[in-house]
């Protein structure tokens, strides 16, 4: 039997922070993956989002792929899956879903995060089988309220909210039950 999401769970297991980072040219990637071995940190999720982002990925992942797990964020096209396959990326990071995309993620056998904002993105992802989701943009729906209802209304749902998350609100985020981890850009910066 397939493990729930190719073993999110497994994949971000003692990883409270993971910082989301955009990377447009190859010299940022040296001193972005130092300071946060430095600071303790052993995940990353690079997004999707510029020209050079897949080769970023691919050099970090042959780079430092020992020292940490290295996953791609703003996946939104099963095309894009295909590629970070071919480069043994660790998991990814959905902001929303579609059927393609879930049918493209699951097939794939890499571990990922889709997101939701809404109960009915929420009860789909749910029929589905995934209970570990991305709660994007976070403060933008709702943030801290609107998880403590999700916490009553899908128990078994555990969430990693991202989006507007700043070093001062952090730790209220990880105070929930159901949060396992936090996503965000606030210790780069």
């Amino acid at each position: 039997m397939m493990k729930k999401q190719n073993g999110i769970e497994t994949v971000i297991n003692g990883h409270q922070i993971i910082p989301v980072v955009t990377i447009e040219r190859a010299q940022e990637i040296d001193p972005i993956i130092e300071r946060l071995l430095t600071n303790g940190i052993r995940i990353i999720e690079v997004t999707l989002r510029t020209d050079f982002a897949l080769e970023g990925i691919e050099r970090i992942k042959k780079q430092y792929g020992d020292d940490i797990v290295v996953g791609a964020g703003t996946v939104i096209r099963p095309d894009q899956i295909e590629r970070l396959a071919q480069i043994g990326i660790d998991f990814m990071v959905s902001p929303g879903l579609s059927s393609d995309l879930a049918d493209a993620m699951d097939q794939s056998g890499i571990a990922f995060l889709p997101g939701v904002a809404t109960p009915s993105e929420i009860i789909a992802c749910v029929g589905r089988g995934y209970n570990v989701l991305k709660f994007f943009p976070a403060e933008l729906f709702g943030g801290i309220p609107a998880l403590k209802t999700y916490g009553q209304v899908f128990p078994s749902v555990q969430f990693c909210p991202t989006g507007g998350i700043t070093q001062d609100t952090y730790p209220s985020y990880l105070s929930l039950s159901n949060v396992v981890s936090v996503g965000g850009s606030w210790m780069m910066k």
